[in-house]
């Protein structure tokens, strides 16, 4: 197989995922590969392919969790069709609605954006849709972007905002001709959107070749598609919406609303099927007449919460197997609310299918261990396993285990917060430019603080649960600009800035991690343990454990994202140091553990 890399040098690792990529291809195994940061993954499985796809009539899907991340792989394209002076047929999808053009659809639920673009294609009220399939200059604008390829998806957005043509039209229209296809998890994971994306741009999941990156995050997203929840106040939205539109469902809503409000519990209890469905006359006449009232909604506005109470009750109808219904009171936007979940519990009814009929999928991540519980959980069967080691330098890195202090909750108290304060202060204050620290829950963070800005020299950030977007920028944007001085952000383990955010060179020099971000013990989280339990023998692993590690190797990676990178990690609780805690970690991290820090951080900057 021609190997078309796009660098003068190739890393020894890199090397190594190369021919591993090829003896899969070879083999018709899949392959889940652990990767450091700084291997370069995506020229790694990228590189072996190219070719071997175009020469086969197949088409690389790659795959991510957000958009943000397709930069990366439209720009080692970019070098790979100026190195090698060959035509790249690149087509860049993210979400259809982030593709939109029409004003105010940013804020719909995905269901609800697709009833309503659909609307107004079925009555031609779309303009930017009819220029596109109306226009005798279709055909020059799709070869002007074709010769621009490979093209980032907003780049794509603007020039048809310019030419009043819809973007995700003409994608599709590059797409049904590329042998390369940059989309979302969603475009292939959902089944829906998978049928009718692939039917769109002319492929077959048999023709394709799948590549999920960071795809530590591909179980629970195949988890959440198949999972939808319902509460009290958003059918009080769907009786309003129904009385506003004289739609004659107002009496079978506050039915609903009445059954869900008529159980008795604290915080949250087990449910069944029938518990909902004995108490209403007959569901299906019911979702029929929301679906056809949601139609009549979506006709004057963009929204329907008639729509989601259907989607809700066609969902609640499903198997029992592999699922759980929960109902719980809980607190959202300060008001108090009554919901219930159908929730889906096994992955792999959703990667099962992509599994059995795309031609190769490649699943891969910094934090992809251990890979035989991803094998597992995604439902793998004839597929290859590899961890490959860290390249960068160890004498760069210093990763330390301080068992001083626990965030353990039986014993969380006054003086442990204290305690943990005086640690994170005492060490970012010895620490040469910005520190991070994070904690399992904004809670934890905040009773942490109280003591913590007394003992803190430096500048402090504080990420907030209620920060918008913009708001978030912000906040990095003056960390960032503080490194010279030195300051300390204190953000949440599983929050905005525990995986996805850059701080190369100078601008981080030490994470804290305060505690292990365990989930709650909660039924969903013992169900879960449950369902494991009974199909691989290993629920408290792979549904507790191994997941909140994962968080704590994410936050890890905000500090060494390169060769040149130098910092400390440090792991700030008594659990890491127990073997059941420790052994999860892959096999390169090498740990120190001393209950004084501070002269090992001395020392390590000092030299």
């Amino acid at each position: 197989m021609q190997v078309l890399f796009p660098y003068d040098n190739i890393r020894e690792t890199q090397d190594n995922l190369i021919n591993d990529v090829i003896e899969c291809v070879k083999d018709k195994k899949h392959l889940i590969a652990h990767v450091p940061t700084g291997i370069g993954k995506t020229a790694g499985v990228l590189a072996p392919l190219l070719k071997y796809s175009k020469d086969n009539d197949l088409t690389i899907f790659f795959l991510t969790p957000k958009h943000t991340q397709h930069t990366i792989v439209v720009e080692t394209l970019k070098l790979i069709k100026e190195k090698y002076k060959i035509n790249l047929n690149v087509a860049d999808f993210i979400g259809k609605k982030g593709m939109c053009l029409q004003n105010n659809v940013q804020n719909m639920e995905s269901s609800e954006f697709y009833n309503f673009c659909n609307h107004l294609v079925e009555n031609k009220t779309c303009e930017y849709y009819e220029k596109f399939h109306d226009s005798s200059d279709k055909n020059y604008f799709i070869s002007s972007i074709k010769k621009r390829s490979p093209m980032h998806v907003q780049d794509l957005i603007e020039i048809s905002r310019i030419e009043k043509m819809c973007p995700y039209e003409a994608t599709a229209e590059l797409a049904k001709n590329s042998n390369i296809v940059i989309a979302d998890y969603l475009h292939i994971l959902h089944p829906q959107i998978r049928e009718t994306f692939l039917k769109k741009i002319n492929k077959s999941l048999d023709k394709c070749i799948l590549i999920f990156d960071e795809a530590h995050n591909l179980d629970r997203r195949a988890r959440e598609l198949l999972s939808i929840s319902l509460s009290d106040y958003l059918l009080d939205l769907a009786i309003k919406e129904a009385d506003r539109f004289n739609i004659p469902l107002v009496e079978d809503l506050a039915g609903l609303k009445n059954i869900l409000l008529s159980f008795n519990f604290k915080d949250e209890m087990l449910i069944k099927k029938e518990d909902l469905t004995k108490e209403i006359k007959d569901i299906a006449e019911l979702i029929k007449n929301l679906d056809y009232s949601s139609e009549i909604v979506l006709e004057e506005q963009k929204r329907s919460f008639l729509n989601h109470v259907s989607n809700f009750l066609k969902s609640w109808l499903g198997k029992d197997e592999g699922f759980v219904r929960i109902l719980k009171k809980e607190i959202k936007n300060n008001k108090k609310i009554t919901e219930i979940s159908y929730n889906c519990l096994d992955p792999s009814f959703i990667t099962e299918p992509l599994i059995s009929n795309s031609n190769l999928i490649i699943c891969m991540s910094g934090t992809l261990t251990p890979t035989k519980m991803y094998k597992d959980l995604l439902g793998f069967d004839n597929v290859k396993l590899v961890e490959y080691e860290s390249t960068f330098p160890k004498q760069n890195e210093l990763n330390l285990i301080v068992p001083n202090t626990t965030t353990k909750f039986t014993l969380r108290n006054d003086f442990m917060f204290q305690r943990i304060a005086k640690e994170c202060s005492d060490i970012v204050n010895e620490v040469p430019g910005n520190s991070i620290i994070f904690f399992p829950s904004y809670d934890l963070l905040n009773r942490i603080y109280s003591n913590f800005k007394n003992l803190c020299t430096k500048r402090i950030f504080i990420e907030d649960s209620s920060h918008n977007k913009s708001e978030k920028e912000d906040l990095i944007r003056g960390f960032k600009e503080n490194y010279e001085k030195g300051s300390v952000l204190m953000a949440v383990s599983s929050a905005s800035f525990g995986e996805g955010i850059d701080l190369l060179g100078d601008l981080l020099k030490c994470v804290i991690i305060v505690g292990i971000p365990l989930s709650k013990l909660d039924l969903e989280t013992n169900e879960l343990i449950n369902h494991y339990d009974k199909k691989y023998g290993k629920g408290r692993d792979y549904a507790y454990i191994y997941p909140a590690i994962i968080k704590t190797l994410q936050n890890a990676g905000r500090c060494i994202r390169s060769e040149t990178d130098k910092g400390i990690v440090v792991f700030l609780d008594e659990r890491y140091s127990w073997p059941n805690y420790r052994n999860c970690f892959p096999k390169d991290k090498h740990f120190i553990t001393t209950r004084l820090p501070l002269d090992k951080i001395r020392e390590f900057f000092k030299n």
